[in-house]
């Protein structure tokens, strides 16, 4: 039997190569806006992604709490993306999640392949890189971890990093803290529609279903950083995505026609509006097209939370509150894998009209 497990892009960084293979290369209509992402982030003309204060978004003073909620309404609606600052979670936790996760992709790589995920078989979860399943062939700068973090009884720690010692610790309290930070912004963003405080949790699922997902996602220095992308350009199929980074630049989004350029905030994590919550809202929130650059200086490291409702169990679709006779429904019903599925599709019948399909 044949495993198709796709090469390591860290073995490929390290191999001293100065041209990148063929695979890795972005179809021409990409290349022309691939930029050197440290000259990017330097950039202080044009839009820049809000960052949102969340001190006050509980404030007893109902004034001050609601111009933090009007603040974050119109983050979501405008950009579908966010710095969050005083979001509540221990600064010294965020970095005891970041250095337990560089230690491991510090490890040779034969150690890290013990925790090797295996797509083929359907075991997603684990070390991974991506595999050339897509239509065109494409294959992205980066090696992966990818584990169910939250609901705890949920995990599989078998298949969590030993090594260091205090990552499954570190990466537990931090998945239970943004459990908590969730629910906030679910709350406001709930406010933010007219809706009941709790009832976008209720519609992701609560509690109970509300999957937390974690991806650290590893980009190596590249030689030709101008030809490739750590992630591709797509939107989060999530409800909300959470971010750490390493203060390394590279996270893009396409805002009013053009690619800005996220600058790193201190202290900060950025949160994505996922599909989930657009489609929920009718559009009135936004799921921006992202993606990832990379560089020949340094590595980046990010830890991305995917906050997805059960795959199955609910239906996805504009809520009644958020649907008029000037604004009909934009999305039609369907389950979480649903929506997936769905997107794969389009995204394979894309390549094939783009004509750049194999």
């Amino acid at each position: 039997m044949v495993f198709s497990v796709a090469p390591r892009v860290e073995r490929l960084a390290s191999s001293g190569i100065q041209a990148i293979p063929k695979e890795y290369v972005r179809p021409q209509e990409e290349l022309t806006s691939i930029g050197n992402v440290f000259e990017e982030e330097k950039k202080e003309e044009g839009p820049q992604v809000p960052t949102i204060d969340l001190k006050d978004v509980n404030s007893d003073d109902q004034l001050v709490r609601e111009k933090c909620r009007e603040e974050l309404k119109k983050a979501a609606t405008e950009w579908g993306v966010m710095h969050l600052v005083n979001h509540g979670i221990p600064d010294e936790l965020m970095e005891r999640v970041k250095k337990a996760g560089e230690v491991f992709f510090n490890l040779p790589i034969e150690k890290k392949e013990k925790y090797a995920n295996d797509q083929d078989s359907g075991k997603i979860q684990g070390y991974g890189s991506k595999l050339a399943n897509n239509v065109s062939g494409q294959l992205e700068w980066e090696d992966y971890f990818f584990h169910l973090v939250y609901p705890e009884d949920k995990r599989d720690l078998s298949i969590w990093p030993k090594t260091p010692t205090d990552y499954i610790e570190a990466t537990s309290e931090y998945a239970r803290q943004l459990r908590g930070l969730t629910t906030s912004m679910l709350s406001a963003l709930s406010l933010g529609l007219g809706l009941e405080e709790g009832r976008l949790e209720k519609e992701v699922g609560g509690l109970e279903e509300l999957l937390l997902q974690m991806k650290i996602n590893y980009y190596p220095k590249c030689p030709q950083p101008e030809l490739a992308l750590g992630v591709e350009a797509h939107t989060d199929v999530s409800a909300l995505t959470f971010i750490l980074h390493n203060m390394v630049p590279g996270l893009q989004l396409f805002y009013e026609g053009k690619w800005v350029t996220a600058k790193c905030v201190p202290n900060s994590i950025i949160m994505h509006i996922g599909d989930t919550i657009e489609i929920l809202s009718n559009g009135k929130y936004k799921s921006i097209l992202h993606r990832g650059l990379v560089n020949k200086e340094k590595v980046r490291i990010s830890w991305a939370v995917f906050c997805e409702p059960p795959k199955e169990k609910i239906i996805l679709q504009p809520l009644p509150e958020t649907v008029s006779e000037e604004d009909p429904p934009h999305y039609p019903p369907r389950t979480f894998q649903q929506h997936i599925q769905h997107k794969l599709f389009r995204k394979t019948q894309d390549l094939h009209s783009n004509g750049i399909s194999k």
